[in-house]
């Protein structure tokens, strides 16, 4: 891996071993100032209310033993899946150890349908959705192209697919899409992407897989087992066939042989090459980056300055997420780890080359004290900078943290977390985190999962800006336009989102595309969809959302209707 010579002189060479249990620090070494505080309440948070109706709690089933798998779940997703234009809740939840089985409703995953006025309804027993098995993780997308979307619910040993019946009701169709079968390995699944890598129109799907893990043969470590007594196990790429049916794609196929110890996933097209790619952080294992070559993807993590942190080494890589942190128009990339490690920050310089920016951002010192898992780069003051959101927590009761919001000022990062409401300094387990705009009021909410713990729906109450919110459809390309390329500009700036449903730490987010205006009116955007068409709409008002079809061709479409706002029914 090369290291610019700018980021090693903020890192140390000298890094002490990573324990699971009992972190140590990295020693001393140069470091920036802390960034000040911004303005207070710039960004402000308010926690839902029990009478919301979200009562889904994570169960582990931790008995004193300490099995690996029951501190690595938590994932959860975001949906449409009455297609009524307001998001809804799925929620992944664990099983009894060591029999992974979901003896009782207590383990149910739980889907809340959102109410349209601040409420969530339970909907799972309708839905068909309560699950089985120990889950762990989610994706949502419409890989059937129906225009209803569909879960991915991957976990220990089995993974499940719904697909979305379009009358509020999801039918489990693991066995007759080749999920399965025989000849496939039942491997412990932290997280998956819906990806079409090779624009054939139709969604595709990777797994991050973690450990070769047996409750029966799970050694007794003294606590939770460092992951370097584990094997680690490969990631997988499934080819959508087009007729409900998936094929495992190997080597021959041009998915290369890559192990891991997969954990979060992020996607976007970071080359520029309307070709969209993935980044897996590994936990105490070199992270992977995937390009798509068109007919199969190549792993470039090391040549591409990602694969380790900034002295070159691993760290437990939790969550991860794209975003354009520095506003120079290219998706830069983002992982959380544990209590002091750092999270890191990849800047992208072009070219498939990415510099080392947890220095520069400030998110090296700032993040010093914080464990992380699931994040999201998504902007909260809608001020048309990503900011980072990370739900924070560590392993066991002691380690309870709370979760951390980092302000992003033309791209440099401030703590603001201690500014945003008085709830948010509650110190839990936190797990995975999603980011929608819940009550269409404009501004991005976050909810989190904790071990132990009922949901947290984050309600965002920062000062209003203006703000456009963009659904696209695709035709020619998959219907949930995954990997599409957004660029939004205004009169402060140009900004650009990627269509994603791999967000953080073994979630998905929302497929909305957002984009904060700050004070501007107005803004054009162009959609470079996964097709390779490129539509550019005429000048948009502010504070709309819209749903916009793929055009048949060309580089201009019609005018994209427009939807209520502002939480009208």
């Amino acid at each position: 891996m090369i290291i610019s010579r700018r980021a090693f002189l903020w890192r140390s060479a000298a890094f002490l071993p990573f324990s699971l249990s009992y972190p140590f620090p990295r020693l001393a070494r140069a470091q920036p100032p802390l960034l000040g505080h911004a303005s207070a309440g710039s960004i402000r948070f308010e926690v839902a209310p029990a009478s919301s109706g979200l009562d889904f709690v994570l169960r582990n089933g931790a008995q004193g033993r300490k099995y690996q798998v029951e501190t690595l779940l938590g994932g959860l997703g975001v949906i449409d899946f009455d297609g009524d234009g307001w998001p809804d809740l799925f929620c992944v939840n664990g099983a009894a150890l060591p029999s992974l089985a979901k003896t009782g409703q207590e383990y149910w995953n739980r889907l809340f349908r959102n109410n349209r006025d601040g409420t969530f309804s339970d909907v799972t027993e309708k839905a068909g959705l309560a699950g089985q098995g120990y889950g762990v993780g989610v994706a949502v997308g419409d890989y059937n192209n129906d225009g209803h979307e569909d879960l991915f619910v991957v976990g220990v040993h089995g993974n499940r697919l719904y697909r979305n019946n379009g009358d509020g009701t999801f039918t489990d169709v693991t066995e007759q899409a080749g999920f399965s079968a025989p000849s496939l390995r039942r491997f412990w699944s932290i997280a998956a992407a819906w990806i079409d890598y090779d624009n054939d129109g139709r969604l595709d799907l990777f797994i991050s897989n973690y450990c070769d893990w047996q409750p029966e043969s799970d050694p007794v470590c003294g606590g939770y087992c460092h992951p370097d007594v584990y094997r680690a196990e490969p990631m997988q790429l499934f080819h959508n066939n087009g007729d409900g049916t998936f094929t495992e794609m190997i080597a021959k196929d041009g998915f290369p042989e890559v192990l891991g110890k997969g954990m979060g996933v992020a996607m976007a097209d970071f080359l520029g090459d309307a070709r969209p790619g993935l980044f897996v952080a590994n936990d105490n294992a070199r992270n992977l980056l995937f390009r798509s070559t068109g007919d199969g993807f190549q792993e470039m993590a090391t040549e591409s300055g990602v694969a380790y942190n900034g002295d070159g080494r691993n760290i437990s890589g939790m969550g991860a997420d794209f975003g354009d942190v520095d506003g120079d128009g290219r998706l830069d990339l983002v992982m959380t780890g544990l209590k002091n490690e750092t999270y890191e920050v990849f800047l992208n310089r072009g070219g498939g080359s990415f510099d080392d920016g947890s220095a520069s951002t400030g998110l090296l010192a700032l993040s010093r004290p914080w464990s992380g898992w699931g994040c999201g780069l998504v902007d909260l003051d809608n001020d048309g900078w990503p900011d980072l959101f990370v739900a924070g927590g560590g392993f066991e009761a002691k380690d309870a943290q709370p979760n951390r919001i980092f302000r992003n000022a033309a791209g440099k990062f401030a703590d603001v977390s201690d500014l945003v409401g008085k709830e948010f300094r509650t110190p839990r387990l936190h797990r995975g985190a999603v980011f929608a705009d819940f009550d269409r009021d404009g501004r991005l909410d976050a909810a989190v999962t904790a071990i132990g713990e009922r949901i947290e729906l984050w309600w965002n109450r920062s000062p209003r800006k203006h703000w456009l919110q963009l659904r696209l459809k695709g035709k020619q390309s998959n219907h949930s336009a995954m990997g599409a390329q957004v660029t939004c500009k205004s009169a402060s700036r140009a900004q650009s989102r990627s269509v994603t449903n791999c967000v953080g730490y073994a979630s998905s987010s929302d497929l909305t595309v957002h984009f904060g205006l700050g004070e501007d009116r107005k803004a054009s955007v162009e959609i470079r969809w996964p097709s390779g068409v490129v539509q550019k709409l005429g000048e948009l008002a502010a504070d709309l959302r819209l749903e916009v079809e793929e055009p048949a061709g060309g580089s201009e479409g019609e005018r994209p209707r427009e939807k209520p706002f502002g939480g009208g029914k």
